[in-house]
């Protein structure tokens, strides 16, 4: 059921790309021209140039970005609170470690990027703390080394790989991050013969809520470390860009379809305390 579940979501994902929403209204415009039918061609054209002017008008994602990304207040990590915690949990999405990595040798990180380098740096100030990375693939066809051994070989690469973590590499997406991690995590606690502490968690601001729904799902006790963030705390209001605006409302329809999906499907919690 759960592959299922994911191949389903990968179809919808393509179907919420605004700027195939584009692509969609034009490919009926030509229709209808072939058609002669003109009076639908002027009226799907100017649907289509109204849609394009939303999508690229930047403070119309901003401002819905916003709402989302501060959805989950930032924590401040304090020395007691660092004491308290059971290690880092850093969930996937940055890096690519498909085909590119395996034909260049050279693991390439995305747009995300903060997820990897918060955690760097955390990873060397706390040497102390375990951490867990959490991920397999998001794509439907994987290809080449799974997100968790090109983490291995990033911090490898960064002189820290002898630093005690955990990889899990079977999830696919934020549901299975939290259902692999947390066995891991409570393996730990066995293992360790002491109650299970809470875990620093690590993901894009924009995708801090859903994580922490999941995770309040799963039982899992998780302090958030919001990275990532897209906005400011204003509008450029004089900003037009049809690529990063479609990139941002991309991610935004993204996370409010899987926070929708997650809640119908029982696999999230709306409450996240």
């Amino acid at each position: 059921m759960d592959s299922i579940f994911f191949i389903f979501s990968k179809v919808v994902n393509i179907l919420i790309e605004p700027l195939n929403w584009l692509m969609i209204l034009i490919a009926l415009a030509l229709l209808f021209l072939l058609l002669r039918k003109n009076h639908l061609v002027r009226r799907v054209l100017g649907i289509a140039l109204c849609l394009g002017f939303f999508i690229g008008y930047m403070p119309t994602s901003q401002f819905a970005m916003r709402i989302l990304e501060d959805a989950v207040p930032q924590t401040t990590l304090t020395p007691e609170l660092l004491a308290q915690v059971g290690g880092v949990l850093i969930l996937g999405g940055a890096i690519e470690g498909g085909p590119i990595a395996r034909d260049r040798g050279e693991v390439s990180i995305y747009s995300a990027a903060e997820r990897v380098t918060k955690a760097l740096q955390l990873l060397r100030q706390h040497p102390e703390l375990p951490f867990i990375f959490s991920g397999y693939s998001g794509r439907l066809l994987p290809q080449g080394l799974s997100e968790a051994d090109a983490f291995k070989q990033l911090l490898q690469e960064q002189g820290l790989g002898n630093h005690p973590g955990y990889y899990e590499d079977q999830s696919r997406n934020t549901y299975e991050n939290m259902l692999y991690s947390k066995k891991i995590i409570d393996g730990i606690a066995e293992k360790e013969g002491a109650p299970v502490k809470p875990w620093l968690l690590i993901t894009s601001a924009r995708h801090m809520l859903r994580s922490m729904q999941v995770a309040h799902k799963q039982g899992l006790d998780v302090v958030p470390v919001l990275v990532d963030y897209q906005t400011s705390y204003s509008n450029s209001w004089h900003r037009f860009d049809l690529v990063e605006g479609g990139e941002q409302w991309n991610w935004l329809i993204h996370e409010l379809v899987g926070i929708a999906a997650y809640w119908i499907t029982g696999k999230g919690s709306f409450s996240v305390k």
